[in-house]
């Protein structure tokens, strides 16, 4: 069932001035972040509460969002991350025994403003063509001269990746895997718990080591393998993770994986440049060549920056997958060391599991390593 009865003011506001007026819902609140847009048709709870979307407002390109609720289950950390969310249509009594409450009420409980009742495809296009833009929600009330203040006041710069990482170390078991149980130093940068979970099903035993860790605290920590997380904002201000994994890159040979912020992390580490997509890949649906096993895969994504192919083969790196929409780096290894990542998520949730022979892949490197210690 669509909602109807709500005559809540919801309000979008872009930088360049343009003006969507439809219903709020969630939170009464008004908040400013960057504008982009996500292409999945589900898995809006595990978007939402991905730390990767810390300071942006998500356009969904799907009309319907809500029909299934919110689960207790689903969740990818413990509270909504996003700053907003603008919807084409909201349904407000979803169908689904797993459901504990409405995506409204859910919004609501996280203090998350919501705007539905607009044109998505509209907001969509104007990104696609413009790129990604800054953005005032309101739920409020608030008047067009009052959101263009905000807009032109607010920041979209900030430190994500210390506010969506943990503030203290902790340790997690392995999931049901007999054998051998491998020590992974995480280095957190806004990890998703899939992630987590995909390592412990494979018998890791991690450490989660907050942002900033110095290299000397997780090489005393005596890890198989060292794992490097996804996570918000633009990896070029990453000074303290970069200068921290260059150390261990050069104080060790360890296996090293890196996902999404991982791997640019790990590409500015090693000598490499990122930069800003126009648009950034968001969504369940990105085809990637990957040249190892030729074969082509669909991948969940949801970053905004990219690795610069040609900054990185000169620093002893290898491309090993392409983007097949617009040919940029996907995942890289290097040519002597054990390292590598992808740009996508293996994990996906949402999304589809044809990567997950990555996580496979991180095993049998620290099983070699364990076997030529």
């Amino acid at each position: 069932m669509m909602v109807t009865a709500d005559k809540t003011e919801g309000l979008i506001y872009l930088e360049d001035g343009s003006v969507f007026k439809g219903r709020g819902f969630g939170a009464k609140k008004t908040a400013v972040g960057e504008l982009v847009f996500n292409t999945s048709m589900t898995g809006y709870q595990e978007i939402l509460t991905d730390p990767s979307y810390k300071g942006q407002i998500i356009n969904m390109t799907y009309p319907l969002m809500g029909n299934y609720g919110i689960s207790v289950e689903d969740n990818e950390s413990e509270k909504i991350h996003a700053f907003g969310l603008v919807i084409k249509d909201l349904c407000d009594e979803p169908s689904n025994s797993r459901s504990v409450m409405s995506m409204r009420q859910w919004l609501e409980k996280n203090n998350v403003p919501g705007v539905f009742g607009v044109d998505t495809r509209k907001i969509t296009k104007k990104i696609r063509n413009e790129g990604t833009v800054k953005c005032v929600i309101s739920t409020e009330g608030i008047s067009i001269g009052e959101a263009k203040r905000l807009c032109d006041e607010g920041s979209l710069r900030g430190d994500w990746m210390k506010e969506a990482a943990t503030e203290k170390k902790y340790v997690l078991e392995p999931l049901g895997e007999e054998g051998r149980a491998f020590n992974v130093a995480v280095l957190d940068f806004g990890v998703k718990g899939s992630i987590l979970k995909s390592l412990r099903e494979r018998g890791c035993r991690l450490t989660v080591y907050p942002y900033g860790t110095k290299a000397e605290e997780i090489l005393g920590g005596k890890p198989d393998g060292v794992f490097l997380t996804n996570g918000p904002g633009d990896p070029e201000e990453a000074s303290e993770a970069v200068e921290e994994v260059r150390s261990l890159i050069r104080n060790s040979e360890l296996p090293m994986f890196g996902i999404c912020m991982g791997h640019q992390i790990l590409a500015i580490a090693l000598g490499g440049k990122t930069y800003k997509l126009k648009y950034g890949h968001r969504g369940g649906n990105h085809g990637v060549y990957d040249k190892n096993t030729k074969r082509s895969y669909i991948t969940s994504q949801n970053h905004g920056y990219a690795v610069q192919h040609e900054s990185i083969i000169l620093k002893g790196m290898e491309v090993t997958h392409l983007n097949l929409n617009d040919g940029t780096v996907e995942g890289m290894e290097h040519r002597d060391l054990p390292v590598f990542s992808v740009q996508f998520h293996p994990e996906a949730s949402p999304g589809p599991n044809d990567n997950a022979y990555l996580f496979d892949r991180f095993i049998s490197l620290m099983e070699k390593e364990g076997e030529n210690a």
